[in-house]
Protein backbone atom coordinates (compact mmCIF):
# COMPACT_ATOMS: atom_id res chain seq x y z
CA UNK A 1 0.00 0.00 0.00
CA UNK A 2 1.42 3.55 -0.93
CA UNK A 3 0.56 4.87 2.38
CA UNK A 4 2.94 2.46 4.39
CA UNK A 5 5.48 3.20 1.62
CA UNK A 6 5.74 6.55 1.71
CA UNK A 7 5.29 7.07 5.59
CA UNK A 8 8.28 4.45 5.44
CA UNK A 9 9.96 7.15 3.36
CA UNK A 10 9.23 9.85 5.16
CA UNK A 11 10.47 8.34 8.56
CA UNK A 12 14.03 7.09 7.12
CA UNK A 13 14.74 11.19 5.82
CA UNK A 14 13.57 12.22 8.98
CA UNK A 15 15.48 10.31 11.10
CA UNK A 16 18.70 10.96 8.84
CA UNK A 17 18.20 14.47 9.46
CA UNK A 18 17.18 15.76 5.57
CA UNK A 19 14.35 17.63 6.62
CA UNK A 20 11.15 17.41 9.06
CA UNK A 21 7.78 15.61 9.29
CA UNK A 22 5.63 18.19 7.85
CA UNK A 23 7.78 19.56 5.45
CA UNK A 24 9.16 16.11 4.18
CA UNK A 25 5.29 15.05 4.07
CA UNK A 26 3.98 17.84 2.20
CA UNK A 27 6.84 17.39 -0.12
CA UNK A 28 5.51 14.33 -1.25
CA UNK A 29 3.00 13.17 -3.94
CA UNK A 30 0.44 11.35 -1.68
CA UNK A 31 -2.71 12.82 -2.47
CA UNK A 32 -4.40 12.66 1.67
CA UNK A 33 -0.96 15.06 3.56
CA UNK A 34 -3.00 15.03 6.49
CA UNK A 35 -3.33 10.87 6.74
CA UNK A 36 0.28 10.56 6.19
CA UNK A 37 1.22 12.94 8.54
CA UNK A 38 -0.95 11.51 11.17
CA UNK A 39 0.89 8.23 10.79
CA UNK A 40 4.37 9.44 10.57
CA UNK A 41 4.21 11.29 13.37
CA UNK A 42 2.32 8.83 15.91
CA UNK A 43 4.97 6.21 14.58
CA UNK A 44 7.92 8.69 15.10
CA UNK A 45 6.00 9.44 19.06
CA UNK A 46 6.23 5.65 19.71
CA UNK A 47 9.61 5.51 17.99
CA UNK A 48 11.61 3.95 20.88
CA UNK A 49 8.37 1.54 21.82
CA UNK A 50 8.35 0.25 18.45
CA UNK A 51 12.23 -0.66 18.39
CA UNK A 52 11.84 -2.42 21.27
CA UNK A 53 9.14 -4.74 20.31
CA UNK A 54 10.45 -5.23 16.38
CA UNK A 55 13.39 -6.05 18.77
CA UNK A 56 12.23 -8.78 20.78
CA UNK A 57 10.20 -9.89 18.23
CA UNK A 58 12.75 -11.28 16.27
CA UNK A 59 10.78 -9.55 13.03
CA UNK A 60 13.25 -8.25 10.81
CA UNK A 61 14.93 -11.56 11.35
CA UNK A 62 11.81 -13.21 10.38
CA UNK A 63 11.32 -11.12 7.51
CA UNK A 64 14.83 -10.54 6.26
CA UNK A 65 13.43 -8.42 2.84
CA UNK A 66 11.62 -6.18 5.39
CA UNK A 67 13.39 -2.59 6.04
CA UNK A 68 13.55 -1.43 9.48
CA UNK A 69 11.26 1.90 8.58
CA UNK A 70 8.71 0.35 7.11
CA UNK A 71 8.75 -2.48 9.65
CA UNK A 72 8.25 0.30 12.14
CA UNK A 73 5.43 1.69 10.69
CA UNK A 74 3.48 -1.39 9.65
CA UNK A 75 4.03 -2.63 13.05
CA UNK A 76 2.70 0.71 14.68
CA UNK A 77 -0.62 0.43 12.44
CA UNK A 78 -0.94 -3.56 13.21
CA UNK A 79 -0.71 -2.70 16.94
CA UNK A 80 -1.13 1.00 18.17
CA UNK A 81 -3.02 2.71 14.95
CA UNK A 82 -6.50 1.30 12.99
CA UNK A 83 -4.96 -2.25 13.11
CA UNK A 84 -5.28 -2.18 8.89
CA UNK A 85 -8.92 -2.66 9.06
CA UNK A 86 -10.09 -2.94 5.43
CA UNK A 87 -6.66 -2.28 4.02
CA UNK A 88 -3.17 -3.20 4.55
CA UNK A 89 -2.28 -4.59 1.28
CA UNK A 90 0.46 -7.20 0.63
CA UNK A 91 1.78 -6.60 4.34
CA UNK A 92 -1.12 -7.54 5.98
CA UNK A 93 -0.61 -11.22 5.45
CA UNK A 94 3.06 -10.60 6.58
CA UNK A 95 2.04 -9.05 9.91
CA UNK A 96 -0.79 -11.48 10.56
CA UNK A 97 1.98 -14.31 10.52
CA UNK A 98 3.42 -12.15 13.43
CA UNK A 99 0.93 -10.69 14.66
CA UNK A 100 0.15 -13.31 17.87
CA UNK A 101 4.00 -12.76 18.68
CA UNK A 102 3.91 -8.68 18.49
CA UNK A 103 1.22 -8.68 20.70
CA UNK A 104 2.61 -10.70 22.91
CA UNK A 105 6.25 -8.89 23.62
CA UNK A 106 4.08 -5.40 23.73
CA UNK A 107 2.58 -6.80 26.51
CA UNK A 108 5.24 -8.10 28.35
CA UNK A 109 7.18 -4.53 27.60
CA UNK A 110 3.59 -3.02 29.64
CA UNK A 111 4.34 -5.43 32.10
CA UNK A 112 8.14 -4.45 32.87
CA UNK A 113 7.17 -1.03 32.83
CA UNK A 114 4.59 -1.38 35.27
CA UNK A 115 2.05 0.50 33.18
CA UNK A 116 -1.36 -0.23 31.81
CA UNK A 117 -2.02 1.93 28.60
CA UNK A 118 0.04 2.26 25.57
CA UNK A 119 0.34 6.25 26.08
CA UNK A 120 2.31 5.04 29.35
CA UNK A 121 4.98 3.42 27.61
CA UNK A 122 5.97 7.07 26.36
CA UNK A 123 9.12 8.71 27.83
CA UNK A 124 9.05 11.72 29.74
CA UNK A 125 10.97 13.58 27.49
CA UNK A 126 8.39 12.96 24.71
CA UNK A 127 5.78 15.17 26.47
CA UNK A 128 5.96 18.63 24.69
CA UNK A 129 7.36 21.63 26.48
CA UNK A 130 8.49 25.00 25.21
CA UNK A 131 8.67 23.80 21.80
CA UNK A 132 4.82 22.92 21.98
CA UNK A 133 3.93 26.58 22.64
CA UNK A 134 5.57 28.26 19.59
CA UNK A 135 3.39 30.40 17.66
CA UNK A 136 2.56 30.20 13.86
CA UNK A 137 4.74 32.36 11.92
CA UNK A 138 3.72 33.55 8.39
CA UNK A 139 5.83 35.47 6.08
CA UNK A 140 4.09 37.58 3.53
CA UNK A 141 5.91 37.15 0.19
CA UNK A 142 6.54 40.49 -0.77
CA UNK A 143 7.10 39.49 -4.47
CA UNK A 144 3.61 39.01 -4.83
CA UNK A 145 1.62 40.61 -2.44
CA UNK A 146 1.76 42.84 0.78
CA UNK A 147 1.35 42.97 4.70
CA UNK A 148 -1.34 45.04 4.32
CA UNK A 149 -3.28 43.42 1.40
CA UNK A 150 -2.46 39.82 3.49
CA UNK A 151 -3.79 41.30 6.06
CA UNK A 152 -7.09 42.74 5.10
CA UNK A 153 -7.80 39.17 3.35
CA UNK A 154 -7.32 37.19 6.72
CA UNK A 155 -10.07 39.94 8.02
CA UNK A 156 -12.80 38.87 5.10
CA UNK A 157 -12.13 35.42 6.24
CA UNK A 158 -12.96 36.17 10.00
CA UNK A 159 -9.87 36.52 11.35
CA UNK A 160 -9.58 39.18 14.15
CA UNK A 161 -5.98 41.69 13.51
CA UNK A 162 -4.98 42.48 17.18
CA UNK A 163 -2.02 44.72 15.40
CA UNK A 164 1.74 44.90 16.01
CA UNK A 165 2.95 42.90 19.12
CA UNK A 166 4.58 44.76 21.86
CA UNK A 167 6.41 42.19 23.64
CA UNK A 168 6.68 38.14 23.49
CA UNK A 169 3.35 37.88 26.22
CA UNK A 170 1.27 39.28 23.38
CA UNK A 171 2.38 36.37 21.32
CA UNK A 172 2.07 33.49 23.93
CA UNK A 173 -1.83 35.31 24.50
CA UNK A 174 -2.84 34.09 20.96
CA UNK A 175 -6.01 32.01 20.38
CA UNK A 176 -8.55 31.29 18.42
CA UNK A 177 -8.61 33.04 15.38
CA UNK A 178 -6.33 36.16 16.43
CA UNK A 179 -2.82 37.57 14.57
CA UNK A 180 -0.73 40.09 14.92
CA UNK A 181 2.36 41.25 13.22
CA UNK A 182 5.48 40.43 14.27
CA UNK A 183 7.45 43.38 16.31
CA UNK A 184 10.65 42.67 14.34
CA UNK A 185 9.83 41.60 10.87
CA UNK A 186 7.51 43.91 8.85
CA UNK A 187 6.27 41.42 6.67
CA UNK A 188 5.63 38.35 9.38
CA UNK A 189 3.02 37.54 10.94
CA UNK A 190 2.07 35.20 14.17
CA UNK A 191 -0.63 33.34 14.76
CA UNK A 192 -1.70 30.94 17.24
CA UNK A 193 0.43 27.65 17.48
CA UNK A 194 -2.56 24.97 15.92
CA UNK A 195 -3.28 27.42 13.45
CA UNK A 196 -2.54 25.23 9.78
CA UNK A 197 -2.27 26.93 7.15
CA UNK A 198 -0.98 24.36 4.65
CA UNK A 199 -4.67 24.25 2.10
CA UNK A 200 -4.81 28.31 2.69
CA UNK A 201 -5.19 29.87 -1.18
CA UNK A 202 -2.57 32.76 -0.03
CA UNK A 203 -0.15 29.91 0.64
CA UNK A 204 -1.12 27.46 -2.27
CA UNK A 205 -0.69 30.42 -4.66
CA UNK A 206 2.88 31.54 -3.08
CA UNK A 207 1.46 34.61 -1.54
CA UNK A 208 2.23 33.37 2.21
CA UNK A 209 5.48 31.04 3.19
CA UNK A 210 5.50 28.92 6.55
CA UNK A 211 8.53 30.31 8.39
CA UNK A 212 9.61 30.07 11.90
CA UNK A 213 10.71 33.89 12.94
CA UNK A 214 14.27 32.34 13.63
CA UNK A 215 14.49 31.13 10.38
CA UNK A 216 13.62 34.72 8.66
CA UNK A 217 16.77 36.40 10.64
CA UNK A 218 19.11 35.14 8.39
CA UNK A 219 18.31 36.82 4.97
CA UNK A 220 16.90 39.89 6.62
CA UNK A 221 20.60 40.74 8.59
CA UNK A 222 22.32 40.27 4.92
CA UNK A 223 19.85 42.34 3.51
CA UNK A 224 21.28 42.49 -0.07
CA UNK A 225 20.01 45.32 -1.81
CA UNK A 226 18.12 45.23 -5.09
CA UNK A 227 20.86 44.29 -7.88
CA UNK A 228 23.12 42.75 -5.75
CA UNK A 229 24.82 39.04 -6.28
CA UNK A 230 24.35 36.64 -3.64
CA UNK A 231 25.34 33.32 -2.93
CA UNK A 232 23.04 31.03 -1.03
CA UNK A 233 25.32 28.17 -0.49
CA UNK A 234 23.60 25.19 1.32
CA UNK A 235 19.91 26.42 -0.22
CA UNK A 236 17.35 23.59 0.19
CA UNK A 237 14.66 23.49 0.95
CA UNK A 238 14.66 26.84 -0.67
CA UNK A 239 12.80 29.42 2.12
CA UNK A 240 15.63 31.83 2.67
CA UNK A 241 16.37 31.62 -0.79
CA UNK A 242 12.85 32.87 -1.43
CA UNK A 243 13.69 35.29 1.54
CA UNK A 244 16.45 36.98 -0.42
CA UNK A 245 14.71 37.04 -3.65
CA UNK A 246 12.31 39.27 -1.90
CA UNK A 247 15.12 41.38 -0.50
CA UNK A 248 16.74 41.77 -4.22
CA UNK A 249 12.85 42.43 -5.42
CA UNK A 250 13.95 39.51 -8.46
CA UNK A 251 16.45 42.79 -9.33
CA UNK A 252 20.20 41.03 -9.24
CA UNK A 253 21.17 37.23 -8.65
CA UNK A 254 21.50 35.08 -6.59
CA UNK A 255 23.67 31.38 -7.35
CA UNK A 256 21.74 28.64 -5.24
CA UNK A 257 24.06 25.49 -4.28
CA UNK A 258 22.51 21.69 -2.71
CA UNK A 259 23.92 18.37 -3.74
CA UNK A 260 20.64 16.65 -3.30
CA UNK A 261 18.17 16.42 -7.02
CA UNK A 262 15.64 15.24 -4.77
CA UNK A 263 15.50 18.93 -2.60
CA UNK A 264 16.58 20.74 -5.84
CA UNK A 265 13.76 19.80 -7.60
CA UNK A 266 11.25 20.36 -4.48
CA UNK A 267 13.10 24.22 -3.94
CA UNK A 268 12.35 24.69 -7.76
CA UNK A 269 8.82 24.13 -7.68
CA UNK A 270 9.02 26.05 -4.53
CA UNK A 271 10.64 29.09 -5.70
CA UNK A 272 8.45 29.11 -8.99
CA UNK A 273 5.26 29.03 -6.98
CA UNK A 274 7.01 32.11 -5.08
CA UNK A 275 7.42 34.32 -8.11
CA UNK A 276 11.18 34.23 -7.76
CA UNK A 277 13.21 34.94 -11.14
CA UNK A 278 16.51 35.68 -10.35
CA UNK A 279 17.86 32.96 -8.94
CA UNK A 280 20.23 30.56 -10.45
CA UNK A 281 19.95 26.21 -9.30
CA UNK A 282 22.98 24.27 -9.03
CA UNK A 283 23.21 20.57 -8.17
CA UNK A 284 27.18 20.89 -7.06
CA UNK A 285 29.20 21.07 -3.89
CA UNK A 286 29.47 24.87 -2.66
CA UNK A 287 32.92 23.41 -1.05
CA UNK A 288 34.02 22.88 -5.09
CA UNK A 289 32.82 26.18 -6.15
CA UNK A 290 35.82 28.33 -7.02
CA UNK A 291 35.99 31.52 -5.58
CA UNK A 292 38.15 32.82 -8.74
CA UNK A 293 35.36 31.78 -11.31
CA UNK A 294 34.63 34.96 -13.41
CA UNK A 295 30.51 33.80 -12.73
CA UNK A 296 31.23 35.14 -8.74
CA UNK A 297 33.44 38.02 -9.15
CA UNK A 298 30.59 40.53 -8.08
CA UNK A 299 29.46 38.45 -4.91
CA UNK A 300 29.19 40.53 -2.26
CA UNK A 301 26.90 38.80 -0.01
CA UNK A 302 26.84 34.87 0.98
CA UNK A 303 24.39 33.19 3.41
CA UNK A 304 25.55 30.14 4.46
CA UNK A 305 23.17 27.72 6.14
CA UNK A 306 25.07 24.44 6.25
CA UNK A 307 23.62 20.65 7.13
CA UNK A 308 23.61 20.74 11.10
CA UNK A 309 22.67 18.85 14.18
CA UNK A 310 19.01 20.29 13.93
CA UNK A 311 19.02 20.11 17.70
CA UNK A 312 16.90 23.47 17.85
CA UNK A 313 14.33 22.75 15.46
CA UNK A 314 11.15 22.12 17.61
CA UNK A 315 9.61 19.78 15.11
CA UNK A 316 12.21 17.34 15.88
CA UNK A 317 11.60 18.07 19.42
CA UNK A 318 8.10 17.27 18.91
CA UNK A 319 8.29 14.63 16.06
CA UNK A 320 11.06 12.95 17.61
CA UNK A 321 10.87 12.43 21.77
CA UNK A 322 13.91 11.64 23.21
CA UNK A 323 16.15 13.56 21.01
CA UNK A 324 18.99 14.35 22.71
CA UNK A 325 22.54 16.11 22.12
CA UNK A 326 24.14 14.63 18.93
CA UNK A 327 26.73 12.28 19.47
CA UNK A 328 30.23 13.07 19.29
CA UNK A 329 31.34 11.73 16.50
CA UNK A 330 28.60 13.22 14.48
CA UNK A 331 28.92 16.89 16.12
CA UNK A 332 32.76 16.59 15.20
CA UNK A 333 32.03 15.68 11.72
CA UNK A 334 29.52 18.54 11.35
CA UNK A 335 31.48 20.92 12.64
CA UNK A 336 34.00 19.85 10.51
CA UNK A 337 31.96 20.63 7.53
CA UNK A 338 30.75 23.36 9.01
CA UNK A 339 33.85 25.02 9.26
CA UNK A 340 35.75 24.52 5.78
CA UNK A 341 32.38 25.84 4.46
CA UNK A 342 32.99 29.02 6.13
CA UNK A 343 36.75 28.80 5.34
CA UNK A 344 35.81 28.88 2.08
CA UNK A 345 33.13 31.57 1.83
CA UNK A 346 35.01 33.90 3.18
CA UNK A 347 37.71 33.48 0.30
CA UNK A 348 35.51 34.65 -2.55
CA UNK A 349 36.87 38.02 -3.56
CA UNK A 350 34.35 40.85 -2.99
CA UNK A 351 32.58 39.36 -0.16
CA UNK A 352 31.40 42.12 1.90
CA UNK A 353 29.03 40.13 3.93
CA UNK A 354 28.10 36.98 5.20
CA UNK A 355 25.85 35.45 7.61
CA UNK A 356 26.48 32.35 9.07
CA UNK A 357 23.64 30.12 10.56
CA UNK A 358 22.35 26.71 12.04
CA UNK A 359 19.08 25.62 13.58
CA UNK A 360 21.51 23.81 15.74
CA UNK A 361 21.73 24.49 19.71
CA UNK A 362 25.35 23.50 20.37
CA UNK A 363 28.57 25.24 20.82
CA UNK A 364 30.43 23.00 18.68
CA UNK A 365 28.28 24.41 15.04
CA UNK A 366 27.75 27.80 16.61
CA UNK A 367 30.33 30.06 18.24
CA UNK A 368 33.26 27.55 17.68
CA UNK A 369 32.97 27.61 14.19
CA UNK A 370 32.58 31.55 13.99
CA UNK A 371 35.79 31.84 16.25
CA UNK A 372 37.77 29.48 13.82
CA UNK A 373 36.52 31.25 10.99
CA UNK A 374 37.75 34.65 12.59
CA UNK A 375 40.86 33.27 13.98
CA UNK A 376 42.21 32.17 10.43
CA UNK A 377 41.85 35.28 8.94
CA UNK A 378 42.80 37.68 11.54
CA UNK A 379 41.84 41.48 10.40
CA UNK A 380 40.20 40.43 7.94
CA UNK A 381 36.84 39.97 8.83
CA UNK A 382 34.73 40.70 11.82
CA UNK A 383 31.74 40.23 13.96
CA UNK A 384 29.10 42.93 12.92
CA UNK A 385 27.36 43.87 16.10
CA UNK A 386 23.53 43.40 15.17
CA UNK A 387 19.93 43.58 16.81
CA UNK A 388 21.35 45.06 20.04
CA UNK A 389 18.17 44.60 22.01
CA UNK A 390 17.47 40.93 20.86
CA UNK A 391 17.29 38.84 24.47
CA UNK A 392 19.29 35.64 23.47
CA UNK A 393 22.91 36.31 22.79
CA UNK A 394 25.86 33.67 21.64
CA UNK A 395 27.94 31.76 24.29
CA UNK A 396 30.18 33.98 25.56
CA UNK A 397 33.04 30.80 24.47
CA UNK A 398 35.42 34.07 22.67
CA UNK A 399 35.77 37.98 23.14
CA UNK A 400 32.94 39.50 20.62
CA UNK A 401 30.70 36.39 21.00
CA UNK A 402 27.76 38.51 22.25
CA UNK A 403 27.15 39.57 19.16
CA UNK A 404 26.55 36.42 17.78
CA UNK A 405 22.35 35.74 18.08
CA UNK A 406 20.76 32.93 19.58
CA UNK A 407 16.78 32.06 19.38
CA UNK A 408 14.94 29.36 21.23
CA UNK A 409 11.30 28.71 22.52
CA UNK A 410 11.87 29.62 26.37
CA UNK A 411 13.95 32.98 25.29
CA UNK A 412 12.81 34.20 21.82
CA UNK A 413 9.47 31.94 21.59
CA UNK A 414 10.73 30.40 18.62
CA UNK A 415 12.74 27.41 16.98
CA UNK A 416 15.94 26.80 18.48
CA UNK A 417 18.53 29.12 16.30
CA UNK A 418 22.26 30.60 15.29
CA UNK A 419 23.08 33.64 13.77
CA UNK A 420 26.40 35.09 12.85
CA UNK A 421 27.33 38.09 10.97
CA UNK A 422 30.71 38.71 9.58
CA UNK A 423 31.78 41.67 7.93
CA UNK A 424 35.05 42.25 5.96
CA UNK A 425 36.94 44.49 8.08
CA UNK A 426 39.04 45.85 4.50
CA UNK A 427 37.88 46.55 1.11
CA UNK A 428 39.06 44.31 -1.57
CA UNK A 429 40.68 46.04 -4.74
CA UNK A 430 38.17 44.50 -6.74
CA UNK A 431 35.12 46.90 -5.20
CA UNK A 432 35.05 50.34 -5.50
CA UNK A 433 34.76 51.77 -1.76
CA UNK A 434 30.91 53.38 -2.51
CA UNK A 435 29.74 49.80 -3.30
CA UNK A 436 31.68 47.78 -0.39
CA UNK A 437 30.16 49.27 2.55
CA UNK A 438 27.67 46.59 4.25
CA UNK A 439 24.33 47.98 5.64
CA UNK A 440 24.01 48.66 9.29
CA UNK A 441 21.35 46.51 10.70
CA UNK A 442 19.07 47.70 13.54
CA UNK A 443 15.53 46.96 14.79
CA UNK A 444 14.68 49.85 11.95
CA UNK A 445 14.78 49.25 7.84
CA UNK A 446 17.73 48.50 6.75
CA UNK A 447 18.99 51.57 4.81
CA UNK A 448 18.96 51.39 0.92
CA UNK A 449 21.88 51.33 -1.39
CA UNK A 450 22.95 52.63 -4.41
CA UNK A 451 20.63 50.22 -7.06
CA UNK A 452 22.72 48.49 -9.32
CA UNK A 453 21.60 48.02 -13.20
CA UNK A 454 19.06 45.42 -13.73
CA UNK A 455 20.24 41.71 -14.85
CA UNK A 456 18.49 39.65 -16.93
CA UNK A 457 18.61 36.12 -15.00
CA UNK A 458 17.13 32.63 -16.30
CA UNK A 459 14.35 32.02 -13.82
CA UNK A 460 15.05 29.46 -11.06
CA UNK A 461 15.46 26.15 -12.91
CA UNK A 462 17.73 22.74 -12.40
CA UNK A 463 20.55 22.22 -14.89
CA UNK A 464 18.84 20.27 -17.73
CA UNK A 465 19.70 17.00 -17.03
CA UNK A 466 18.02 17.32 -13.59
CA UNK A 467 15.30 18.74 -15.32
CA UNK A 468 14.87 15.90 -17.12
CA UNK A 469 15.65 13.46 -14.57
CA UNK A 470 12.34 14.48 -12.22
CA UNK A 471 9.71 15.63 -15.21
Amino acid sequence: MALYATAASVLANVESRRGSIKGLVYASSFQNVKQLYALVCETQRYSAVLDAVIASAGLLRAEKKLRPHLAKVLVYELLLGRGFRGGGGRWKPLLDRHQARLKAELARLKVQRRVSRNEDLLQVGSRPGAASQVPRFVRVNTLKTSSDDAIDYFKRQGFSYQGRASSLEDLRALKGKCFLLDPLLPELLVFPTQTDLHDHPLYQAGHLILQDKASCLPAMLLAPPPGSHVIDACAAPGNKTSHLAAFLKNQGRIFAFDLDAGRLASMATLLARAGVSCCELAQEDFLAVSPSDQRYRQVQYILLDPSCSGSGMPTRQLEEPGTGTPSKARLQALAGFQQRALRHALTFPSLQRLVYSTCSLCQEENEDVVQDALQQNPGTFRLAPVLPSWPHRGLSSFPGAEHCLRASPETTLTGGFFVAVLERVEVPSSVPQAEASAPEISLSAAPRKKRRPRRTVAPCTLPPTEQEGKR
